[in-house]
């Protein structure tokens, strides 16, 4: 089967991240004869991340399979309702309904990452000694260059919504928990991933699972593919 006639995989990142968290991913996917992209939006506002993410929509081919990594989640609930999504997989993310915000949710669950950030600049940032309740099952070296390269969002990012309807209503949905994460609390994700019905995968993995146990996230992708060739 060529390229052509697979879907397109595309990205969407988290807070303190940008595409590159998924490049243990990517090369494989590639491999697989994917048309693979990273969304760069840039954390300023969740209206223009929604539209950064339907624009890119329009830099592979269709139909296209939305993957969000916590914030991420709200990004392509909101783009994936766009007719050239075919199906939607979330990584430890949040999922708002309609008139529901990321913070709204992560208030219901509260987790200790939220205790080792600082407001600066308008932006919220990650202090040092609070990787690990992101990425805590990386390495020393691994945890060092994720805050090395974090980027902050904008401070009132996540009490942003605009959203009339929902992606994962009407397009099917896998979701990867990971159970030992410290930044979207473990509860949350059941409770989220049950609501939506998702097909739901647990993993032993702080919140970066992509970059932790990037095997099971490409495996969880593949099945998605899979569906959507079924169809």
């Amino acid at each position: 089967m060529s390229a052509q006639t697979k879907p397109a995989i595309v990205f969407c990142h988290g807070l303190w991240a940008d595409g590159s968290c998924f490049s243990k991913v990517i090369p494989t996917l590639q491999a697989d004869g994917h048309e693979v992209i990273a969304v760069q939006y840039g954390l300023n506002s969740y209206g223009d991340d929604v539209e950064t993410v339907r624009r890119t929509l329009g830099r592979v081919n269709s139909p296209a399979i939305l993957v969000g990594h916590s914030y991420g989640g709200a990004t392509i609930t909101g783009a994936g309702t766009d007719p050239r999504v075919a199906a939607l997989v979330y990584i430890a993310a949040v999922v708002p309904d309609v008139h529901e915000t990321v913070q709204s949710e992560l208030d219901k669950y509260p987790t200790e990452i939220f205790s080792q950030i600082e407001v600066a600049g308008r932006r919220i940032w990650i202090k040092p000694e609070g990787v690990k309740y992101f990425a805590g099952d990386l390495s020393e070296q691994e945890q060092k260059l994720v805050w090395a390269t974090h980027y902050p969002p904008a401070a009132q990012l996540l009490e942003q919504q605009n959203l009339d309807e929902v992606a994962w209503k009407s397009k099917p949905s896998w979701y990867i928990l990971a159970k030992n994460d410290q930044t979207v609390h473990p509860d949350l994700q059941r409770f989220l991933s049950k609501r939506m019905k998702a097909i739901t995968i647990e993993a032993d993995s702080s919140h970066v699972i992509m970059l932790s146990q990037p095997d099971l996230v490409i495996d969880v992708i593949r099945k998605a593919v899979a569906a959507v060739q079924k169809r």
